[in-house]
C-alpha cells in the first residue's frame, strides 16, 4: 500500500512561483490500479516523478512499504525509495541497441551490479536463473516471441512493452505510469493496456497511471483521483470523475464547409521503399496518387509504421520519393516541391510545419520565436536571402536546401548543416529575425484567434501551461499567415478539454484565413472534429479516403481496441 500525506510543491521561476502540487492526499492498495486525471499542468507527473524518488516535496510525506519520504529524508530512504518504484515517463524509448532479451537481462542483473551491464554465462553462477526471469517480464508483456528481436526494430508498441518489461525487472512493489501510449495509434495503445492489466493479475502489483485519455482510464483503473491546479478535487468511480472531468469542454465550433474546393497540392504516383538491417522491407509506399484540396482540412490516419509520417513529409518536400511527384499550385504555374527549382523557395515560404515533437525554444520568448518564424517565412524574406547568399557566394540551389532546412527538426537540420560545414549562423544571417515591434503587429490577431492573452508574448515556454504552449506553438506557426499548415500529431498528450479548444482554433483558422490544413494524427474523435476529409492509408496504400466519419470508422473496426468499445461497465471488470 502507499499513502500520501498533505504533499505539496511549488516551482519557482523568473517571474514568481508555479503550485504544482498543494496538500496533496490519497493513498492506493496493495494491488489497486489508481488513475490520475485533469488537465495539462495540473500537476499528475509531479506528483509521480516524487513519488519515484527524482524530486523531493517541499511538505508532506510518503508512506510506502513501511518506508516514510519526507522533504528532509537522506539518502538512504532516496535509494529505499527507488527500489520500490519504477517508473514509465511518456516519450521515453531509451532502449539499448541489441535484443529485447539482452534490454531485460540487463535490467536483472543491476539489481545485483547497481548498473546495467551483461551478465558473462561462463562467469556468473546464477546466470541462468536471471535468463529465465528475464524471459519471464517479456512473457508477462507478450514478448516472449520476440526474445531474440532487436529492440530498436520492433514496433512502437512493443517498445512501449519491452520499457515496462524492463521496469519490471526491477522487481518493484509500485509501478508508476505516465501517459502510456498516449502517442500510439489505438492498436498500439490496446497490446499496451492489455500488457498493464495481466501484469497486475500476475504480480499483484499497485499500479498508478497518469493519462489524459478518459478511455484509458475506463479499461485499465478501479479507481479515479481528479486533479486541477494541483489539487484533489474529486476522486471514486471512474465514470463518474470522468463525467466531472469532461464537463469542463468547450462548446464545439462548426466546422465551416467547402462545397466547391479547387485542387491545391497534387501528389501524383509517389513511391518510397524503405529498408531496415536484418529485416527487409519494412515499408514500401508503392504509386500513390492523391489530391489535396485548397481551404480543406484532410487528415492522414492509419496505424503505426504505415507510412503516414513519410508521405507528410514527402509532401512537405522534405524527403524525397523514389519516384512521382508532388505539384503544388503556384500562380497558373504548378511546381514539383520534390526536385529544385527556383520556384520552390516561394512553395515553402508559403508552409507552415508543425511535428510531433512540438519544441519551443526554451531559453527566448515567445516574441522572439514569432520574431524567428516572421524571418524565416515572412513576405519579402527570399529576396533578401538571394542578395545575402549573393555576398556569401552561395549559389541559389544551395540557399534552396539551407531553407529546406529551416523546416527540419533541429537536430535532423543540425545533421544536415553539419554535413555541409556549416552551422545554425547562416541560417540566422540568411534569415534574420523581424525587430520585434514588428513582430508584435503580426501577432496581434493571431493571439486573438487563438484565446491568447498578449502577456504571453514576453514569458518563456516553462511559464506557460500546457495548452498555453499548444496554441502559442500554432500562433507562431499561423504568425506568417502560411497558405498551409501541415501537422504532424502534435496534439496526441493534451487534456481533452484543451484538445477542444485546439480542435476549435485550427477551425477558426481554417474559416478566416481559408488556411488549407494537412494533419496526421491517431486521434479519431479529434480527426472527426477537425477534418473535412480523412485518407486512411494501410500498407503504403490508401484504404479509404472520403468523409472523416467513414475513414475513422473504417480504421477503428481494423484496429479492434477494445478499450475503444467496450461499455465502461464491462471494461473495468
Amino acid at each position: 500500500m502507499i499513502r500520501v500525506e498533505n504533499l505539496s510543491k511549488v516551482y519557482k521561476i523568473d517571474d514568481g512561483e508555479v503550485v504544482a502540487l498543494k496538500d496533496v492526499s490519497f493513498y492506493a492498495k496493495n494491488g489497486e490500479i489508481l488513475g490520475f486525471v485533469g488537465r495539462s499542468g495540473g500537476g499528475k507527473s509531479t506528483l509521480l516523478k516524487i513519488i519515484r524518488g527524482m524530486e523531493a516535496p517541499d511538505s508532506g510525506r510518503i508512506i510506502m512499504d513501511g518506508l516514510t519520504v519526507t522533504p528532509d529524508s537522506g539518502d538512504e530512504v532516496a535509494t529505499e525509495q527507488m527500489k520500490l518504484t519504477a517508473i514509465h515517463l511518456q516519450r521515453d524509448f531509451a532502449l539499448w541497441t541489441e535484443s529485447a532479451l539482452r534490454n531485460v537481462l540487463r535490467r536483472v542483473y543491476s539489481r545485483t551490479t547497481g548498473f546495467e551491464i551483461l551478465p558473462d554465462p561462463e562467469l556468473v553462477p546464477n546466470y541462468q536463473e536471471m535468463y529465465d526471469e528475464s524471459m519471464y517480464y517479456l512473457k508477462l508483456v507478450g514478448l516472449d516471441k520476440k526474445a531474440s528481436h532487436l529492440a530498436t526494430l520492433l514496433s512502437g508498441g512493443e517498445k512501449q512493452r519491452l520499457i515496462v518489461a524492463r521496469q519490471l525487472a526491477k522487481k518493484p512493489k509500485i509501478l508508476l505510469l505516465d501517459e502510456p501510449a498516449t502517442m500510439a495509434c489505438p492498436s498500439t495503445k490496446q497490446e499496451v493496456l492489455d500488457a498493464i492489466k495481466n501484469i497486475r493479475q500476475e504480480l499483484g502489483l499497485t499500479i498508478l497511471v497518469v493519462s489524459h485519455l478518459p478511455e484509458i482510464h475506463r479499461y485499465l483503473v478501479d479507481r479515479l483521483i481528479l486533479l486541477d491546479k494541483g489539487q484533489i478535487v474529486a476522486e471514486g468511480n471512474p465514470e463518474e470523475i470522468l463525467s466531472r472531468f469532461l464537463s469542463g469542454i468547450g462548446p464545439l465550433e462548426p466546422l465551416t464547409p467547402r462545397p466547391h474546393p479547387s485542387t491545391m497540392i497534387k501528389v501524383e504516383g509517389i513511391s518510397k521503399r524503405s529498408y531496415l538491417v536484418g529485416t527487409g522491407e519494412v515499408l514500401n509506399i508503392e504509386n500513390l496518387s492523391f489530391d489535396l484540396m485548397e481551404g480543406e482540412i484532410t487528415s492522414i490516419i492509419g496505424s503505426s509504421g504505415v507510412g503516414k509520417t513519410t508521405i507528410l513529409k514527402i509532401v512537405a518536400g522534405l524527403k524525397a520519393p523514389d519516384e512521382g511527384a508532388v505539384l503544388y499550385k503556384l500562380g497558373k504555374d504548378w511546381v514539383d516541391i520534390t526536385t529544385y527549382t527556383p520556384k520552390r523557395m516561394e512553395i515553402r515560404r508559403s508552409l507552415g510545419i508543425m511535428y510531433q515533437e512540438f519544441a519551443l525554444s526554451c531559453n527566448e520568448t515567445i516574441l522572439d520565436q514569432i520574431a524567428y518564424q516572421l524571418g524565416v517565412k515572412g513576405q519579402h524574406v527570399i529576396e533578401h536571402a538571394r542578395n545575402v547568399a549573393n555576398e556569401l557566394d552561395i549559389s541559389d540551389k544551395v540557399l534552396d536546401i539551407l531553407y529546406t532546412m529551416t523546416d527540419m527538426q533541429e537536430e535532423e537540420a543540425k545533421s544536415a548543416l553539419e554535413a555541409l560545414g556549416l552551422t545554425r549562423d547562416v541560417l540566422f544571417e540568411l534569415f534574420p529575425k523581424f525587430p520585434a515591434i514588428e513582430a508584435m503587429n503580426f501577432a496581434g490577431p493571431v493571439f486573438k484567434l487563438m484565446g491568447l492573452d498578449q502577456g504571453i508574448l514576453w514569458k518563456l515556454p516553462e511559464q506557460l501551461s500546457g495548452g498555453e504552449r499548444v496554441r502559442a506553438s500554432i500562433a507562431i506557426i499561423l504568425a506568417a499567415n502560411p497558405r498551409i499548415m501541415i501537422l504532424d500529431e502534435p496534439f496526441g498528450d493534451i487534456d481533452p478539454i484543451t484538445l477542444r479548444d485546439v480542435s476549435n482554433a485550427i477551425k477558426k483558422i481554417n474559416s478566416e484565413y481559408g488556411t488549407t490544413v494537412v494533419i496526421v494524427s491517431h486521434h479519431v474523435d479529434f480527426v472527426r472534429e477537425v477534418s473535412h476529409r480523412a485518407i486512411l492509408i494501410e500498407n503504403g496504400a490508401i484504404a479509404v479516403d472520403g468523409g472523416s466519419d467513414e475513414a475513422c470508422s473504417a480504421f477503428l473496426a481494423r484496429c479492434g481496441a477494445a478499450y475503444l468499445s467496450l461499455p465502461a461497465d464491462e471494461v473495468l471488470t
